[in-house]
């Protein structure tokens, strides 16, 4: 679903992405762990392209969106649901215009049939009949609910998570870890979930993948992961752990 090929990005004259390759087989959850700084979220900025890379390809569902002029990567974009770490609702929305919000903009839709969308896509993330909230109302957990069920309102093929537990209480985390599984089976997408909550990664991804120094040094299913012997990676799993707990 995305294939990702010799990709590099300076930022502020520092190096942040150097040749960096990644497969993501349609489906899957893949997890992408690191370091602070490490490029994670910028990987997820090129993915969405909002920024281009200076060298290499990020093919999606077989288009290659660097070269993509602005219509057609919007009409790629459509195909991209994104929760972002802080949610990013619209405060001065109800959570059913927020919902509402990219449906409106992409579907030539009657208001009947948004209201529809918006309704299917809050049961689905388990907040039914809070239409008329407004996000200062809700709890963080809600929030973040709120903006997954935004993220999917379009019907997109892929899911790309930034930090989603980050900041919640560990009780709320684990019901957002779940509800990324649940929707992943009711909606047959592939994930990208950008993450270093270590219970969280082992508990959604299919697939993970450990960025170091611009590149993914270790990729494989959770299994082969703990068994791969590469320092950095082992290091890193044993820290995050230690942190979390």
């Amino acid at each position: 679903m995305i294939w990702i090929e010799n990709l590099w990005k300076d930022f502020e004259n520092k190096e942040v992405l150097t040749g960096l390759e990644l497969y993501i087989p349609r489906g899957e959850t893949l997890v992408i762990m690191g370091q602070s700084g490490c490029g994670k979220s910028v990987l997820l900025k090129l993915i969405t392209g909002l920024i281009k890379p200076d060298q290499g390809q990020i093919w999606i569902d077989g288009e290659d969106i660097t070269a993509l002029k602005r219509k057609g990567l919007n009409r790629t974009r459509r195909k991209l649901g994104m929760l972002f770490q802080s949610a990013a609702l619209f405060d001065s929305m109800t959570v059913g215009e927020n919902v509402a919000f990219m449906v409106s903009q992409h579907m030539k839709l009657k208001k009947r049939e948004i209201d529809d969308i918006v309704e299917e896509k809050l049961h689905l993330v388990q907040l039914d009949g809070t239409q008329h909230l407004r996000p200062a109302e809700l709890s963080g957990g809600m929030r973040k609910r709120v903006g997954l069920a935004r993220a999917i309102a379009c019907s997109p093929e892929v899911i790309l998570y930034d930090e989603p537990t980050t900041g919640l209480d560990p009780i709320t985390a684990l019901e957002i870890n779940r509800l990324i599984r649940d929707l992943h089976q009711k909606l047959q997408v592939t994930s990208v979930v950008v993450t270093h909550d270590m219970d969280s990664a082992f508990s959604v991804g299919t697939r993970m993948a450990m960025i170091h120094q611009g590149k993914v040094i270790a990729h494989g299913t959770p299994d082969e992961i703990w068994k791969i012997d590469n320092p950095v990676l082992q290091q890193f799993i044993a820290n995050e752990n230690h942190h979390h707990n």
